[in-house]
C-alpha cells in the first residue's frame, strides 16, 4: 500500500472529501469484483482490469495496480485464461482490509 497516496489525497481533497471519494470506489468496484469472481468475460478482462487498476493506483493500492497491470497485458494479447484472477481478487480483499485498519487507526 502506498500511504503517501492516501495521504496526499486526503491533503488535496480533505479527509471528508477523501471518505467520499473512497465510497464511491467501494461502490463501483465492488460490483465489478463481484462479476470477476463470479462471470468474467474473456472479451472485456482487459478492459475491466484497466479500470480496476486505474481506480487502485488512484487509492496507493500499488500491489493490486501491479496484479491487475499483469493480467491487462495478457488479456489484451489473447490470454484471459491465463490471467491469475484469484490472484488479483485477493490483493483487492488484502487492500480493503489494509484500508479499513488503516482508516480506524487514523
Amino acid at each position: 500500500m502506498d500511504w503517501a497516496r492516501l495521504d496526499e489525497l486526503r491533503d488535496e481533497v480533505g479527509a471528508e472529501a477523501l471518505d467520499e471519494i473512497v465510497e464511491m470506489f467501494m461502490a463501483e468496484i465492488e460490483g465489478l469484483a463481484t462479476k470477476l469472481r463470479a462471470r468474467p468475460d474473456p472479451a472485456t478482462l482487459g478492459a475491466d482490469l484497466h479500470f480496476l487498476r486505474g481506480a487502485a493506483l488512484n487509492l496507493g493500492f500499488t500491489p493490486l495496480a501491479e496484479a491487475c497491470q499483469a493480467g491487462e497485458l495478457l488479456a489484451r494479447q489473447g490470454q484471459a485464461d491465463q490471467v491469475d484472477l484469484a490472484g488479483i481478487l485477493a490483493r483487492y480483499d488484502q487492500c480493503l482490509q489494509a484500508l479499513a485498519e488503516h482508516r480506524s487507526a487514523a
